[in-house]
């Protein structure tokens, strides 16, 4: 089992915006933030570097994939 897990949640906490905020940010809906936060939705690779260049950060520092048994 792999999963994805995230700190998009912690930065953006961090930076203090909303997930109205970072959602207008990114050009998608407030609910693609939550999925994405919840671990409910993987980001598509275009999403992914939009955030990692929002938050200036590595992409290992914001996604983390969890390779299971």
């Amino acid at each position: 089992c792999r999963k994805l897990k995230n700190n998009l949640k912690t930065l953006r906490q961090e930076k203090s915006i909303s997930q109205d905020e970072l959602a207008s940010i990114l050009g998608v809906s407030r609910q693609t933030i939550n999925s994405i936060e919840t671990g409910k939705f993987d980001p598509s690779l275009k999403l992914v570097i939009k955030i990692t260049r929002f938050f200036k950060a590595e992409l290992e520092s914001i996604f983390i994939f969890e390779e299971g048994s």
